[in-house]
């Protein structure tokens, strides 16, 4: 909307010869648009966050899933019924 309002005044400075007008609506424009690019970044920045957050909670339940080791207990464990089955205990 901004960026309208400043199209518009700087057309009307041109149309009616006032140079001082048409760099208002050009500042008006400039302003608009990098308010724009700051609302941009923001929602990138956003959306980074969240994205490292949810990694973290899927480390976190993996964590908890497979445990500390990495689910290698269980390669153990099944190492070790293997070993007690050519053993036959």
């Amino acid at each position: 909307m901004d960026k309208a309002v400043g199209k518009a005044k700087e057309a009307y400075g041109a149309l009616v010869g006032d140079e001082a007008k048409k760099a208002e609506g050009r500042a008006e424009q400039r302003k608009a648009e990098a308010e724009a690019e700051a609302r941009q970044r923001e929602k990138t920045r956003r959306a980074e966050a969240e994205a490292r957050q949810a990694e973290q909670e899927r480390d976190r339940q993996r964590l908890k899933d497979e445990g500390p080791l990495g689910g290698i207990a269980d390669a153990t464990e099944d190492l070790g019924g293997l070993t007690d089955r050519l053993t036959g205990r």
